[in-house]
């Protein structure tokens, strides 16, 4: 079971930044690192992700705004999200991605909350 321990999230206004973290435990190297969030009444969604060879995706609502990054050395992917608005407003999950013998596996972190406000 891959461990997934993020920090970073707080309170800021509209327009501020704040930069996400996430530190796995075990190698990510080979794994699909992602951040998803979940906003109150909402499903969850994928916000970002990034495979193993750094190819990224974003979600319509965050493009030019956020950036996905991830540093195999030390196990971590984080989120810088710039420009940030009240709608962005969610708890926002680390999750990380692989496949054995053709079997899809993921794992979650507890979620940490981002609020904006207006």
């Amino acid at each position: 079971q891959v461990q997934l321990v993020e920090s970073g999230g707080g309170l800021v206004q509209a327009g501020g930044s704040l930069r996400l973290s996430c530190a796995a435990s075990v190698s990510i190297s080979r794994k699909v690192m992602g951040w998803y969030r979940q906003a109150p009444g909402k499903q969850r969604e994928l916000v970002a992700d990034i495979t193993s060879g750094g190819n990224t995706n974003y979600v319509d609502a965050v493009k030019g705004r956020f950036t996905i990054s991830r540093d195999n050395a030390n196990n971590t992917v984080s989120l810088q999200m710039n420009s940030l608005k009240p709608e962005d407003t969610a708890v926002y999950y680390c999750n990380v991605a692989w496949v054995v013998a053709g079997v899809k596996y993921n794992s979650w972190g507890q979620g940490t909350q981002v609020t904006v406000s207006s």
